[in-house]
């Protein structure tokens, strides 16, 4: 019995020191656990929407691996005339930011933007601050990515727009801004050497997408369509493109992926001339994905295309 009364103590002890033990070792589990969430919530990644190819790129440059970049038109499809479905609304409802080019682009944006319940989505207009073009009375010329200049304007409102959503990051966004706005001022001055000196100014393009580029390095696009590539010209349109062709010496028609080549082949076999690929970057084509081409190395193909066709 004595031997029995011993013992009691000593299992009372054992008792309390491995219940405490345990209590250690769930409290810690709980620490971690803490840990573990607010670590996911400090490298959580924001997410971006934007609506075209150009935008979608600059983005990626400034933003990298801190942001969670989506592309609202496929590559591939006219933007001019697309509209968003319920699957995008409900994205741009999740997102953080939303980019959006403007100057007349994204006919959809303000109605989709008014419909959002997401009061803290930050929404960019990429162009403000450009100064835009219009190439008649009532046809705004939305294309601004297309000279450089502008492109380094269209990513600082990406960069700043950002800040706003993650201000936490500043630096690193604005490190990678500066970084890539050293490149396209070396795009810029890759255009302005190659064609400083170049004779014949005059360029034929299936739509007249390149006012900014032809105004920024003073040529001159004749266009077969509109902005919009949506009016086919007349017959009386495109004998004036062919004799414009003769009499200048034109040597190339400037043709497009997304763009029927069907009218620009035709006016290019009247005039014996050839047709070329000239991308105005509202989209990428296949070959351009797989061959992981970007908004600087295209705009460099397409220099070279211009210079060749104008030496």
């Amino acid at each position: 019995m004595k031997k029995i009364n011993k013992l009691i103590p000593l299992l009372l002890i054992l008792i309390l020191v491995f219940t405490g033990c345990n209590n250690t070792k769930n409290n810690n589990k709980g620490d971690i656990s803490n840990k573990k969430i607010e670590n996911t919530k400090e490298d959580e990644k924001i997410k971006v929407y934007a609506s075209i190819y150009p935008l979608y790129d600059f983005a990626k440059n400034i933003g990298k691996d801190k942001i969670d970049l989506n592309l609202i038109v496929p590559n591939g499809q006219e933007p001019h005339d697309f509209e968003p479905d319920n699957k995008d609304i409900k994205a741009l409802e999740n997102a953080d930011v939303f980019i959006y080019n403007g100057a007349g682009l994204e006919s959809w944006s303000d109605k989709v933007l008014k419909s959002l319940n997401n009061k803290d989505l930050v929404s960019v207009i990429a162009s403000e601050g450009v100064e835009i073009l219009h190439e008649s009375d009532d046809e705004i010329d939305p294309h601004v990515w297309l000279d450089p200049k502008n492109a380094i304007i269209e990513a600082e409102n990406i960069k700043d727009a950002f800040i706003k959503a993650d201000s936490k990051n500043e630096k690193f966004y604005t490190d990678n801004f500066n970084e890539y706005r050293e490149k396209l001022e070396k795009l810029n001055e890759d255009f302005s050497e190659k064609l400083s000196n170049i004779k014949d100014n005059k360029i034929v393009v299936s739509h007249m997408a390149y006012g900014y580029l032809t105004k920024s390095y003073n040529l001159e696009q004749i266009g077969i369509e509109g902005v919009n590539a949506e009016s086919e010209p007349d017959a009386k349109t495109m004998a004036k493109i062919v004799g414009i062709v003769r009499e200048n010496n034109i040597k190339v028609i400037f043709t497009e992926d997304i763009v029927d080549p069907k009218i620009a082949d035709t006016i290019a076999n009247e005039a014996r001339i050839k047709t070329e690929f000239l991308n105005p970057l509202e989209s990428l084509t296949e070959d351009e994905i797989e061959n992981d081409d970007d908004y600087i190395s295209i705009m460099t193909s397409n220099l070279n295309k211009i210079y060749e066709a104008l030496k």
